[in-house]
């Protein structure tokens, strides 16, 4: 969901889909990227739902279907959970019948033991194994999820870094994937810079010396650098891109 618990009735537009194992990750590492996506305003849906039955809810179905991209939180505990599996399943059905982008994170886990069923996850597909015997093609589709979707180009959380820049790339990752760009900060800069600028007008006004009128047009000069900035970063232009700009603009000048 975008914000709200999956027991909510009416949900807002969501792009993106968080699948995790609660008691691994709900308090850390999920929670760190989901705060980290909603301040790049990315619309996430994550489930606080700490009560789930024996199958997974027509809602919860819906918010995977509804995501433009899905990202997977593979922990130690992941393969332990029916829900999760039957999340990772629906979430693969939804990239093959609509494109649905699959982001993969292995976080405290060694993403062959995801794809092999190895490790902890060979323990829990032990005990799965002995719960649904009688539905052993059950258990074939959870296996074959794993090892497909822990061969998509992913990340992993093994590598020795801060969590809070691993949450960060990830997080530009999901908006690069979306073809998204941010440009929040930037406008956060431009409307403090507004401000200024019309309460330096207001002190002009009533005290008018060169220094004030200095100080109003050094504030305006970069309200106009932040927006050029901005339709910069929208039109996702390369330096390349910039710098022939700024020839062709000069050979025009010159009458070239």
């Amino acid at each position: 969901m975008a914000w709200s618990s999956s027991s909510s009735t009416s949900q807002q537009k969501h792009e993106v889909f968080l699948s995790f194992r609660g008691e691994d990750t709900r308090y850390t590492f999920t929670d760190h990227l989901h705060a980290t996506l909603t301040r790049l305003q990315i619309k996430t849906y994550i489930d606080y739902n700490l009560q789930r039955g024996d199958e997974i809810s027509s809602s919860l179905l819906r918010a995977i279907e509804d995501a433009k991209l899905s990202v997977v939180v593979f922990s130690q505990n992941y393969g332990n959970s029916k829900w999760c599996l039957d999340e990772l399943v629906k979430i693969l059905e939804c990239k093959r019948s609509n494109g649905q982008i699959v982001l993969p994170i292995f976080y405290g886990i060694d993403p062959s033991h995801v794809r092999n069923q190895s490790g902890s996850y060979a323990e829990a597909f032990v005990e799965h194994e002995k719960r649904f015997k009688g539905n052993i093609n059950k258990v074939q589709k959870w296996r074959e999820a794993l090892r497909e979707a822990a061969n998509f180009s992913g990340w992993d959380c093994s590598v020795n870094r801060m969590e809070s820049e691993l949450v960060e790339k990830i997080a530009k990752d999901v908006l690069e994937k979306l073809n998204r760009v941010y440009v929040g900060d930037l406008d956060q800069q431009i409307a403090k810079y507004e401000q200024l600028a019309q309460l330096q007008k207001q002190y002009f006004e009533t005290i008018p010396n060169l220094e004030n009128c200095h100080n109003h047009r050094a504030t305006v000069k970069r309200i106009t650098d932040l927006k050029m900035e901005r339709n910069i970063r929208m039109l996702r232009l390369s330096p390349d891109m910039l710098s022939h700009l700024e020839n062709s603009n000069n050979n025009n000048h010159f009458g070239f």
